[in-house]
């Protein structure tokens, strides 16, 4: 019977802190459902600033109003920490397309992320449509050389995790223009990055090898596709095309947003929860990424007005320049690094408002399986998931530093029909999807302050 004490004392103990933590994740949910601030934060960073790309006037709108509210959150410190951001302008741009012996017809269309221009002219030239890499190999360089390139890559309808279709589809926005003018090309269409059955153009970054051979992307939304795949096998198809974006040529001075709430037991040890500020230069960033910011300032909130005090330091990050450089992710890595910080948990909120599933975690087996331990915790508000392998952007330049990283993982059916698109707006988010996935930041981010991650 002695021998049994120690293990029953151990099952007891681990019954009780069960028991404790069910009851202070309760707390929580009440105060954010019923409380919380995160649904009107986002309306006022939506509607009074809106799209906020980095290093633009309205990102250091952004800046000053995740001060103001992190500071209203009640968080015991705030301070600005400086980013050096690229400023990509998207100035006036028009695609129109001609099938066979028709007159030109003008299609909605976005020019992809950190694209060049058409240089102050407009291109005419045939288009010929492509369906994978490929394909594009295999014709001769002389058929490709002075055309458009129409990359007619479909993100994947038949897998259920979209991120995994995202991941399939992104390489022909990202390396289709380099692709296309190794060949001769002189421009480039992409079939978007969409869910959706609409006709809606979605942007994002694409990226040139060699700037000085780079050529003028552009993205166009599924329905304007389905025509010019159409046409493009029935007839004749010529496209005239003018962009005017542009990068600045120099990087501008920005900042991430920082508060946190200091630890009454181990001050030095950090849990960071954070999302991105900026957006890309459409629609209202509400989805991509203004919910994963205020559920994070949301975080801060909910444990002040409790009266909870973490035993290790709650910091929030509202990271700058995500979508088109990582800047700012870097700068806070950086920063970590020289000041020797005792990073145990980053947790990233950057896959839209949906309604949480779970938790992403990039660690070690015995770290997730600490956390997969409380996983019945979680089950009561609707988060059952922690299998997946995947923190989020800002974050992944801590796991260099050997920093645990855990993404909240969202409903994802819905995300890729509204991301980096002029319908990425602050109608399409649900008050309750939201604080639910505020919620259950910051019950995580709780629970690994008291009990630690090994």
């Amino acid at each position: 019977m002695k021998k049994l004490l120690p293990v029953i004392a151990l099952i007891l103990s681990a019954f009780t802190s069960t028991a404790q933590d069910s009851t202070v994740f309760h707390k929580i949910s009440d105060e954010i459902l019923l409380h919380g601030t995160c649904y009107d934060n986002l309306r006022t960073l939506c509607k009074t600033i809106g799209n906020r790309i980095s290093g633009s006037p309205q990102s250091f709108k952004a800046i000053a109003w995740g001060e103001k509210a992190m500071e209203e959150a009640g968080a015991d410190k705030v301070w600005l920490q400086p980013a050096d951001v690229p400023y990509w302008v998207r100035g006036k741009e028009y695609l129109k397309l001609k099938y066979g012996h028709s007159k030109y017809k003008n299609i909605t269309m976005l020019s992809l992320g950190n694209a060049v221009s058409t240089g102050g002219k407009v291109l005419e030239a045939p288009v010929i449509m492509v369906k994978s890499f490929d394909e594009l190999k295999q014709i001769p360089d002389e058929q490709i050389k002075g055309k458009i390139v129409f990359f007619d890559y479909r993100f994947r309808q038949d897998m259920i995790n979209t991120f995994e279709a995202y991941g399939d589809a992104v390489r022909y926005r990202g390396n289709g223009p380099d692709a296309a003018e190794a060949k001769g090309a002189i421009a480039v269409i992409i079939r978007s990055m969409s869910t959706g059955v609409d006709d809606v153009p979605h942007t994002g970054s694409t990226h040139y090898t060699d700037m000085s051979k780079a050529i003028p992307a552009v993205a166009i939304g599924n329905a304007s596709a389905d025509t010019l795949e159409k046409e493009c096998e029935a007839e004749k198809v010529t496209a005239q095309m003018e962009t005017n974006c542009k990068m600045m040529p120099q990087l501008v001075r920005s900042y991430n947003v920082i508060g946190e709430i200091k630890g009454s037991e181990y001050p030095d040890k950090i849990i960071l929860v954070g999302g991105h500020l900026d957006s890309w230069d459409v629609g209202e960033g509400a989805n991509d990424d203004g919910s994963g910011v205020v559920q994070s300032i949301e975080v801060i909130r909910a444990l002040k007005a409790l009266g909870i005090r973490p035993k290790c330091t709650i910091r929030a990050v509202l990271f700058m320049n995500e979508e088109n450089g990582l800047k700012g992710g870097l700068a806070y890595a950086d920063s970590a690094k020289a000041n020797n910080e005792n990073h145990i948990l980053a947790i990233e909120s950057d896959a839209g408002s949906f309604s949480p599933r779970g938790f992403g975690l990039v660690m070690n087996e015995d770290q997730k399986e600490q956390i997969r331990y409380f996983k019945n915790l979680f089950l009561p508000y609707g988060v059952y998931d922690f299998t997946q392998e995947d923190g989020g952007s800002d974050i992944s330049p801590l796991k260099k530093q050997g920093v645990p990283l855990a993404g909240l993982m969202p409903d994802p059916q819905r995300y890729f029909d509204y991301h980096h698109t002029n319908n990425d707006v602050f109608e399409n988010v649900n008050h309750r999807e939201l604080k639910l996935g505020a919620v259950v930041m910051a019950q995580l981010a709780y629970l690994i302050s008291e009990h630690g991650l090994k």
